[in-house]
This record gives structure tokens, sequence and C-alpha cells, in this order.
């Protein structure tokens, strides 16, 4: 984190990203394992692509109870191309996953 921001003295970074939460939707099946859930494949395989494009900085899923995930775009990736993406997942448009795009600034990451 920039000091100065820490200590107030500047406007905050602009590295702002727009990210994607997904929780688990009305086609999921509670009693079924998370990777073994009917079309988690072709989730992966949706965002696959991104991350061959260049457009995935990180994705994945919580590891908790309650499921769901976050997919974390590129810098640069606009709101609309996000949101776009997101609605055309597989998962999605049968009712496994539900998403809902954030607006994230990274506060913090490490120097180059």
């Amino acid at each position: 984190m920039n000091a100065a921001w820490a200590q107030g003295d500047v406007r905050p970074p602009s590295d702002q990203r727009f990210v994607v939460v997904h929780k688990p939707g009305p086609a999921w099946q509670p009693q079924t394992p998370l990777f073994q859930q009917p079309g988690l494949d072709k989730h992966v395989a949706h965002y696959r692509q991104w991350q061959q494009q260049g457009k995935l900085s990180l994705g994945g899923p919580f590891m908790d109870s309650g499921f769901g995930g976050m997919m974390i775009p590129e810098s640069g990736v606009t709101e609309d191309e996000v949101k776009a993406f997101a609605a055309a997942d597989p998962a999605v448009q049968s009712g496994l996953l539900t998403f809902e795009v954030r607006r994230w600034l990274v506060g913090m990451k490490r120097s180059p």
C-alpha cells in the first residue's frame, strides 16, 4: 500500500476491477459435493477462456460451507464486459450459480 495513501495524504490508487462473486443458484444440489455439481465443468471451461486470453487474474471457489466463489479479472476489463461474460456462463444460464459483479479497489499488492 502506498504510504502516503495510508496516511490520507493522496487519492487512493486507481487499480479498480470488477469482480464476479458466485453463489449457489436454484439448480444447486446441496447434498452433492462441490466438484460433482452437474455443469460445474462447463463453468470452469467458460472462465478458462478468459484465463487463456489473459483477462482473468485469479478465480476459484470459497471452501467454507456456503460455497460460491469469486473471479478477479485483470485490470482494464470493463464492467460491461465482465457482466456480459458472467451472464453467458453456462452454469449461470442453467441456474447452478448466480452472480453479482462488484467494483473492487486493489488497495494493496506486491511490488513488481
